[in-house]
């Protein structure tokens, strides 16, 4: 768990079986043009909050993957941002992923919690990150930059590999 020094009551910690209410919070936050973005394709809300998919989403297998939230301590708490890891099978490396509630994006929450998300990779020995990003998600590709990843283009029109290095020299 880490509290955001500077934003009282923001906590970013690891996603929790019990957050499923949270989450399906959180989707009410998340416009259909955010979730394409994120997904390259959109889906349904109720697709997005269905129990079978949320109770997969809300549990870490932490031999393989690991979810963290950023949660709004209020008397109400609210979840306003997930980011999570899953690494690749066999290699020292893994994919990120992250989404960020429609009005909270652009105000550094995206930054801190994929940072937060970076330290547990370095922590986990993971020697690099991987993700892929939509051309067009232009608040995306500047939050990577800005943490350190190298952009380029894939082989498929549209698409752009992020990645970062997590080697001491890198």
């Amino acid at each position: 768990q880490y509290i955001w020094p500077g934003r009282d009551g923001i906590t970013i910690r690891p996603i929790r079986p019990e957050d499923e209410p949270l989450i399906i919070a959180f989707h009410d936050m998340v416009s259909d043009h955010s979730i394409y973005l994120r997904y390259f394709h959109t889906i349904k809300r109720s697709a997005r909050i269905a129990h079978d998919r949320l109770t997969r989403i809300c549990f870490n297998d932490y031999d393989r993957e690991i979810a963290l939230v950023a949660e709004v301590s209020t008397p109400d708490p609210n979840i306003i941002g997930v980011c999570r890891l899953t690494q690749k099978h066999g290699l020292p490396e893994a994919e990120f992923a992250m989404l960020i509630a429609d009005p909270y994006q652009g105000q550094g929450f995206g930054t801190e919690l994929l940072s937060r998300l970076i330290e547990v990779a370095r922590t986990e020995g993971l020697k690099r990150l991987t993700g892929e990003i939509l051309a067009e998600n232009s608040g995306m590709q500047h939050l990577c930059k800005r943490v350190g990843f190298q952009l380029k283009p894939t082989v498929e029109p549209g698409i752009l590999s992020a990645t970062l290095d997590l080697t001491p020299s890198g």
